[in-house]
């Protein structure tokens, strides 16, 4: 596996626990390589969450470019999405967004993004490593005083990201209540002014518990504290986004999750009734549910899959020219508006449908009727790793497994990575009993075999 790309960044490339060194070289490696044989003065755009420590890697990053002889382009704290499209907006040769990497936020990390904001080919991700962790690095010099990069400033980047925004949804959002959640999120910049922007009376999610009475204490999430508020003060729907700003998590009017696949879903009907919907298609991956897929046949839409992770979400639509794609935790794709997944858009785009239809987010989410779903994840040894494709005791219970299931389920079973690696075995079907037992069987014979 690569040390420095990431196979889950549709986006660019994700470096865990970045020191000050390798920032400083992944900026001078991205300047050298990104500028190749161009005879102009390359622009690389720097962009960065909230946390005190991107400060430090942006001016290693920035360092490490202007030595190579690129100029750098602050534009400070913004969403990953809005970095994205400034990058195409403004004419840049790449952007380097620096964020918190995977699931810990004390981790650091950057996405490296195309001119056309989206993830540089294979071709590049390995120059780029290479001069990173010394292969060839003797090839990366810092220029003569004179040949040096500039250090530039753009400080109206997410003002005019909230202008483009407001373009796309067009409809005045007056009379909806939106509870919004992001304070660990880029987002927290420009989410509130976003959805007031567009008419909508927005209510910010605190912090924490504590917020309300001083004297407790919570370890929930943000997505939990979010179920209870919405509700609680009659808002219409809440949001939260991650760090990023890619991926929208949403929470109807009664305080219940609406997932990816409900909202691909209401989306999907909603561009085929505008004739938005580029080859009535929509593009997910192999973990959307059977709901998803059920409710795109009874509705004529065609579902294109993909492999699990989100990076080949966008490959498949560009391969097959659709606009709209996604994955089940909330990252949706509206390719025809935005390079990647945009958390904002998309709950901008919901609260626009809620407002021309009249219905609730329950009511639309409700169309898609969801099946039972068992996921169970069983750790293995590092040396069974695709081999037990191969194990016919493993292969043969799965495969009669989902012969009795039939058109009625699915059984999914696939290999992961996590720290360890382990099996991910996904059984849907309508009798929660069954599929449990199924599921249950699978996982001990996988453990049998292979732990």
């Amino acid at each position: 596996m690569s040390r420095l790309f990431g196979t889950d960044s549709a986006k660019g490339a994700v470096v865990a626990d970045l020191s000050c060194e390798v920032a400083m070289q992944a900026g001078r490696a991205s300047a050298a390589v990104i500028s190749g044989s161009q005879e102009k003065r390359s622009k690389i755009i720097i962009a960065k969450d909230g946390r005190l420590s991107s400060d430090i890697l942006e001016a290693a990053i920035c360092a490490g470019i202007c030595s190579a002889g690129a100029d750098a382009e602050g534009v400070g704290t913004i969403p990953a999405p809005a970095a994205a499209w400034l990058t195409k907006e403004r004419g840049a040769d790449a952007c380097i967004m620096i964020a918190a990497a995977g699931t810990d936020p004390n981790a650091s990390g950057i996405r490296i993004f195309s001119p056309e904001g989206r993830r540089f080919g294979t071709d590049i991700e390995e120059q780029i490593e290479s001069l990173v962790f010394g292969i060839g690095a003797g090839s990366v010099l810092s220029r003569p005083s004179a040949e040096m990069g500039r250090m530039l400033r753009y400080d109206n980047g997410a003002e005019e990201y909230i202008e483009h925004v407001c373009d796309l949804v067009p409809t005045c959002l007056s009379g909806m209540k939106v509870a919004l959640g992001c304070s660990e999120s880029c987002t927290s910049v420009t989410a509130e002014k976003l959805f007031k922007a567009l008419g909508a009376e927005v209510l910010m999610l605190p912090e924490t518990d504590s917020d309300f009475d001083p004297d407790i204490e919570t370890a929930s999430t943000s997505l939990e504290r979010l179920m209870e508020y919405v509700p609680a003060y009659g808002c219409d729907c809440g949001f939260v986004f991650d760090n990023e700003g890619f991926g929208c998590r949403a929470v109807d009017e009664t305080g219940k999750l609406t997932d990816g696949d409900s909202l691909l879903a209401i989306f999907a009907k909603s561009f085929k009734e505008r004739e938005k919907l580029r080859g009535n298609s929509i593009v997910v991956n192999c973990m959307s549910g059977l709901g998803l897929f059920n409710f795109a046949r009874d509705n004529g839409i065609n579902v294109l899959t993909s492999g699990a992770a989100d990076r080949y979400i966008l490959d498949r639509m560009l391969e097959e020219e659709c606009s709209l794609g996604g994955e089940r935790s909330g990252h949706i794709i509206f390719l025809d508006d935005c390079p990647v997944g945009d958390g904002q858009l998309c709950g901008a785009r919901l609260l626009e449908i809620m407002k021309v239809t009249r219905k609730k987010l329950s009511e639309l989410a409700g169309e898609m009727q969801k099946l039972p779903q068992i996921v169970l994840n069983v750790r293995i040894d590092p040396r069974k790793r695709e081999i037990w494709k191969n194990d016919s005791v493993i292969t043969d219970l799965v495969k009669a497994n989902a012969e009795k299931l039939g058109s009625e389920g699915r059984v999914i079973v696939r290999e992961a990575y996590g720290s360890d690696p382990f099996i991910r075995v996904v059984i849907e079907g309508r009798d929660f009993g069954e599929i449990n037992e199924m599921a249950m069987e699978i996982a001990k014979t996988i453990k049998a075999r292979c732990a």
